[in-house]
């Protein structure tokens, strides 16, 4: 039987397996909570436990010095990830969040700076990469075509429909038709004798920088988020970290988020040419002393054969778009 845990009154019940993963109302108070499979759910509780557990052995046995005392990071003592809508949220924005981050660096020598606003889902740039990472080799040519035309600092993207099959056709309207309710763009307008799509771009610079390549992240941020809701953890997380080591060497990394047993992850996210940037990723791994498997490359539209022959060849783990979450449950 599955379970069902209501996150506001706290009311149990079993339930049906088929209902596993949907969403219902729960009978006493009408919040609507997810479906969760009992044995994975019961695994997870048990596992925190184990980790709690843990910890507190290895303070237990620890020096009493207060200067040898090691950081421990408690899953448990953090926000209920699933109170949380995290398209959202301006939780993982807050200091308290991702405090023990800086402290994990700090503890290296390694200064940080970190722009909270990179971690506020509240806008809609989410929903924004969701569409397109979820799409990515339909939407992929009209993303390259928008991050053009604001190279060349002009207004009008022309996207010609001719050469695709009708499904496509309704992927792309839809895509564009998202970008205009959510202000992405500034006009849309579908010709569909000639089969032309007409958009007006936005000025903005946040918009002009999503395009250009930071939609990848809050893609693989929301995937991590939705990850981190399924397991009930909400482990210290942030994007778009600017690093300093004590050489003043200087580094910006996509994403980095500790696991509840302290374990660094570093995600960095590129689409297209990346085999010049193999060398420095494996030498930034080392110096950070993460393992392989810790340290990601994501590199949109590569096919699974390539990531697995390119991890086997580097000193650094490689997924794709549709691979990277696998991984990262490995790790977790």
């Amino acid at each position: 039987m599955a379970i069902f845990k209501c996150n506001n009154c706290n009311h149990i019940q079993e339930t049906s397996n088929a209902h596993i993963g949907k969403t219902a109302k729960c009978p006493k108070c009408q919040e609507a909570t997810r479906i969760y499979d009992t044995v994975n759910y019961l695994k997870k509780i048990i596992e925190k436990y184990l980790i709690l557990e843990k910890q507190l052995n290895d303070l237990q046995n620890h020096s009493s010095n207060s200067e040898d005392l090691i950081e421990i990071y408690d899953p448990i003592k953090t926000n209920n990830i699933n109170d949380i809508d995290i398209h959202n949220t301006d939780l993982f924005s807050k200091e308290e969040h991702y405090q023990p981050i800086i402290k994990w660096f700090k503890n290296r020598y390694i200064e940080t700076s970190i722009d909270p606003s990179m971690m506020d889902t509240t806008g809609f740039f989410d929903e924004i990469a969701i569409e397109i990472g979820n799409n990515f080799q339909v939407i992929e040519p009209i993303v390259k075509q928008i991050k053009y035309i604001q190279s060349k600092e002009y207004d009008t993207v022309k996207i010609y429909l001719s050469k695709n099959n009708n499904n496509e056709i309704k992927q792309i309207t839809s895509f564009c038709k998202i970008l205009y309710t959510y202000s992405f763009i500034a006009r849309y307008n579908y010709q569909k004798k000639n089969q032309v799509i007409y958009l007006t771009l936005q000025e903005i610079p946040k918009i002009k920088s999503f395009f250009n390549g930071l939609w990848m992240e809050w893609y693989v941020l929301i995937k991590l988020l939705n990850l981190f809701e399924e397991q009930n953890i909400t482990p210290p997380i942030a994007r778009d970290i600017n690093i300093t080591f004590s050489n003043k060497e200087k580094n910006e990394l996509d994403l980095f988020f500790l696991t509840t047993t302290q374990k660094p992850v570093i995600i960095e996210c590129k689409t297209g040419e990346f085999r010049q940037d193999l060398n420095k990723y494996f030498s930034l791994r080392k110096k950070l002393n993460i393992p392989k498997e810790n340290f990601i490359l994501c590199v949109f539209g590569l096919s699974d054969e390539q990531t697995i022959g390119l991890t086997s060849m580097y000193d650094i783990t490689i997924t794709n778009e549709s691979t990277i979450i696998n991984h990262i449950k490995t790790i977790l």
